[in-house]
């Protein structure tokens, strides 16, 4: 390999590992606040809201939720979809596969530890559902459970945008928040978009959920091949023209690119853009806390500024996280937040092998990620 092949594949592997660490570290300082309202954070951490890692109702700090967790799924079904597609020389299997993942995550918000595998049951397999640290419930989203009951396996052919026969009104921030590792396959970013968007109706049927989701992961794409951010959110935004009913996710990125462009950033130009419970929202103020201080040097800023509003902290702080990882790479993370996160090791882990299956496919351990 040479010097340059070398530096691409190092800059890239820190990008996956920085949107997937990076969203864990926005997550866990998101997640004490998430409940608050602007002025009850400043009430208790003072007038410029949280500074820094903080403990949860439980006295404990650096905590993620259902966020991370779902991200991390996220992950490893792309990687067994990716693996089984190059074992047996054909696709088509991703959306079941994500389900499956899925299917996983909600055994840990339903049992205390990982239960038994019963017979062949295709969704009790691999290592990450192995994770003690994952048995967590984290006030996870209601049409992210009831949607994962529902059993719905959205068609991997079928059109994109187009309201789900699950939660069909639901456009909630459960489907962004999971869909960053969509965007790290180094695939097209129109595929990119189209399988995260598919896969948001798994469990929310409104369409801006899933333009929400498809337009993270093109954005993320797009960072990963070193565009810019600016950049790559106005080219997410021209995919998005391309799909019917996309307006108002494209309206929500709009008023975030408008509004950073003012620079001089506060919490209150972040609640201006809503309080991140839906989707468009969450992408929007993630968006425009990235935007609004550029430079690897202010992701811990850009950080701060994206849970320090009335709304859904955790989720906007995880969103954040993941482009400025996509973007500046892991390097750019505080490192005095890193070393605090929970579940940081793992993470790495998921993000390595995320980059080597894709770039390698290589022959995993059996039984790490089973094609199913």
């Amino acid at each position: 390999m040479n010097g340059t092949a070398w530096g691409d594949a190092a800059a890239r592997r820190s990008r996956v590992r920085g949107c997937l660490l990076g969203g864990a570290i926005g997550d866990a300082l998101g997640n004490p606040v998430e409940f608050l309202s602007l002025t009850g954070i400043r009430r208790a951490h003072g007038e410029q809201g949280v500074r820094d890692l903080t403990a949860d109702e439980d006295g404990v700090t650096g905590r993620v939720t259902d966020d991370t967790q779902m991200t991390l799924f996220t992950a490893e079904g792309l990687i067994r979809a990716h693996s089984r597609a190059a074992a047996k020389g054909i696709g088509g299997a991703e959306t079941a596969i994500i389900k499956h993942a899925y299917l996983r995550w909600l055994d840990t918000q339903n049992h205390p530890a990982p239960p038994a595998r019963g017979g062949d049951d295709p969704v009790r397999t691999g290592w990450l559902r192995q994770q003690p640290w994952l048995y967590a419930r984290r006030a996870p989203g209601n049409a992210c459970l009831t949607g994962l009951a529902s059993g719905h396996t959205p068609d991997p052919g079928g059109p994109v945008g187009g309201p789900g026969p699950v939660n069909t009104g639901s456009k909630g921030c459960g489907t962004v928040m999971r869909s960053a590792p969509f965007g790290l396959t180094g695939q097209d970013p129109a595929r990119c978009f189209e399988l995260a968007a598919r896969c948001a109706q798994i469990t929310h049927g409104h369409p801006t959920g899933a333009y929400a989701a498809g337009a993270l992961a093109a954005i993320v794409a797009h960072l990963l091949e070193g565009d810019s951010l600016p950049g790559s959110v106005l080219r997410a935004m021209d995919l998005l023209a391309r799909h019917p009913g996309h307006e108002e996710t494209t309206a929500a990125l709009r008023g975030a690119v408008e509004l950073a462009a003012q620079g001089a950033p506060s919490a209150e130009k972040v609640e201006s853009l809503g309080a991140g419970w839906v989707a468009e929202e969450a992408l929007a103020i993630a968006v425009y806390c990235a935007l609004v201080l550029p430079g690897p040097g202010l992701a811990g800023e850009s950080l701060l500024l994206s849970v320090n509003h009335s709304g859904d902290s955790d989720s906007t702080g995880a969103v954040c996280g993941n482009l400025l990882g996509a973007h500046h790479g892991d390097t750019c993370l505080p490192p005095s937040w890193l070393v605090r996160t929970e579940g940081r090791a793992v993470i790495a882990e998921v993000a390595d092998d995320l980059s080597l299956e894709f770039a390698h496919a290589p022959a995993w351990p059996e039984g790490r990620y089973p094609g199913c």
